[in-house]
C-alpha cells in the first residue's frame, strides 16, 4: 500500500471526537501529500493590497516547494508568477518586498516586464524565441483588501470567497492602509497543530494573560456556531448591522471559511493592555464608531484576522517542514495614520506579539509531546474544542475527497 493508499485509510479510520493519530503530525509523506494536495490546490492568503500600491511593487512567499512573486503590473492590475528565472530556474526576486520598473534576475540578468513577458536576454543566438520564455503565471486575486494565490493548474472557483468576504470586509477600507509593523517567526510544530491551537481558547487564561485582558473565552468565539444564544452578542450584532456593519457568524459551505464580527470585553474596544483604541484614526471614514468589536475571519489553511475599527491584525500561516511552521503577522493602520503622533508602536503590537511567543511555545511543546511514540490521542473538549473538531472535519473531508478522486 503507497502513502496515498495509507493516508486514505488512516482519515477513514479517524475518531472525529478527537485529536489526529501520530503518523499525520510527523510523517514526512504525509506532509507531501498535503502539500500537494492542499496547499498547491488551494487559494491561498498571499499579502495585502497596500503593500502592493504602486506599479513594480511586489512580495515574495514560499509555498512549500514553490516561491512565487506577486505585483502590480503597469495597468494597475495584480498578478503573480513563479519566481524563478526561465533561463536555468535562479530565484528572480530575492527579498519578501520590493519596488522594481522590470524583474531582472540576479544571475544572468534575463529581464522581464511586469506583465511576465522576457523582454531581454543577453548573448543568446539569432534563433532565440523570447516568447516562449514568459514567467509562469500563478492564479492572482484581491477582495476586500487581501489578495489570494492559488498554484493549481485549474483554480477552485473564486467567486464564493470574493461573496462572502465582501459584505464584511469593504467598509473597513483596508485598501487604503499601510503595514504599520510586521513579524515573522518560526513555530516549531506541524501546521495543524497551530491551527487546532488557534481554533479553541481552552488554553487561554493559563497561557496568554495579555491577551485575557481584551478577548472574551467564550466557547462561542473559536466555536462553529451562533451567536444569538447570548444577549450581548445578539444585541450587539443588532446595533452594528443597523450601521451598516455585516456582523452575523457565517460558515461556509464546505467549512473552509468562516466571517463574523464578536464584541470584545466589556469596556474594550481593542486589543491592548488597557483595552483602549491603539490608533487615534479610524481605519475607515466609514467606520467611525469605536465600538465595533473585532471582525474574525479565518480561511483554512492559511489566514486568521481580527479587524477592530482602528487597525487590523493579520495572520498568514505557511508549512516549512512536517514539525516547522511559519507565521507572519501584520498590524494595518490608516495609510495616513502616523507613528509617534496617533499611535505607539509598542502599544499597538505588544498584545499580539506577547500572545505570538506564547503560543510558540505551546505548540512547540505540544510537538515534542507528540513526537513521543507513546503520544495517543486524546478527546475533545465538547465545550472549548468545537472549532478545532471543525477544523479536521475540514482537513479530513478535504483530503480524502481529493485522495479518493485521485485513487485508482
Amino acid at each position: 500500500m503507497n502513502a496515498r493508499d495509507q493516508l486514505i485509510d488512516r482519515l477513514r479510520r479517524r475518531d472525529p471526537r478527537g485529536a489526529l493519530e501520530r503518523a499525520l503530525y510527523v510523517d514526512p509523506q504525509i506532509y507531501q501529500v498535503e502539500l500537494e494536495e492542499i496547499w498547491y490546490k488551494e487559494w491561498l492568503f498571499a499579502g495585502h493590497d497596500c503593500e502592493l500600491k504602486s506599479p513594480g511593487s511586489f512580495l515574495t512567499v514560499q509555498v512549500g516547494e514553490y516561491p512565487v512573486v506577486v505585483l502590480r503590473d503597469r495597468d494597475g492590475g495584480l498578478r503573480a508568477f513563479h519566481n524563478s528565472c526561465r533561463h536555468r530556474g535562479s530565484r528572480i526576486c530575492t527579498t519578501e518586498h520590493g519596488s522594481a520598473p522590470r524583474l531582472v534576475c540576479p544571475y544572468h540578468q534575463w529581464t522581464y516586464a511586469l506583465d511576465g513577458r522576457l523582454i531581454a536576454a543577453r548573448d543568446m543566438d539569432g534563433g532565440f524565441d523570447k516568447t516562449r520564455y514568459s514567467l509562469k503565471s500563478v492564479h492572482c486575486a484581491s477582495v476586500g483588501g487581501y489578495v489570494w494565490i492559488c498554484l493549481a493548474p485549474v483554480a477552485p472557483d473564486f467567486e464564493p470567497l470574493r461573496r462572502q468576504l465582501e459584505p464584511y470586509f469593504l467598509p473597513h477600507h483596508l485598501h487604503r492602509t499601510k503595514v504599520a509593523f510586521e513579524c515573522t517567526i518560526v513555530e516549531e510544530a506541524n501546521w495543524k497543530l497551530v491551527w487546532e491551537n488557534n481554533r479553541e481558547c481552552y488554553h487561554c487564561a493559563g497561557n496568554h494573560p495579555e491577551l485575557c485582558r481584551t478577548f472574551p473565552e467564550e466557547p462561542v468565539i473559536t466555536g462553529v456556531s451562533g451567536g444569538f444564544a447570548n444577549p450581548r452578542i445578539a444585541a450587539k450584532w443588532a446595533r452594528w448591522e443597523s450601521i451598516g456593519l455585516e456582523s452575523q457568524y457565517r460558515l461556509s459551505a464546505d467549512g473552509q471559511c468562516r466571517t463574523v464580527r464578536y464584541p470584545l470585553i466589556e469596556g474594550a474596544t481593542c486589543y491592548t493592555m488597557d483595552g483602549r483604541a491603539a490608533v487615534r484614526r479610524p481605519l475607515s471614514d466609514a467606520v467611525t464608531e469605536p465600538d465595533v468589536g473585532t471582525l474574525l475571519l479565518f480561511h483554512f489553511p492559511t489566514t486568521w484576522n481580527h479587524v477592530m475599527a482602528d487597525h487590523a491584525t493579520t495572520f498568514r500561516l505557511l508549512p516549512l517542514s512536517p514539525t516547522r511552521t511559519q507565521l507572519t503577522t501584520k498590524w494595518l493602520v490608516h495609510e495616513d495614520a502616523v507613528e509617534g503622533v496617533d499611535y505607539d508602536l509598542k502599544r499597538l503590537t505588544e498584545v499580539w506579539m506577547a500572545t505570538n511567543d506564547e503560543d510558540r511555545r505551546v505548540c512547540q511543546e505540544n510537538q515534542i509531546g507528540v513526537n513521543s511514540p507513546a503520544y495517543e490521542p486524546g478527546p475533545y473538549s465538547d465545550v472549548h474544542e468545537a472549532g478545532c473538531r471543525q477544523f479536521l472535519d475540514w482537513y479530513g473531508t478535504r483530503l480524502r475527497q481529493r485522495l479518493e478522486a485521485g485513487a485508482p
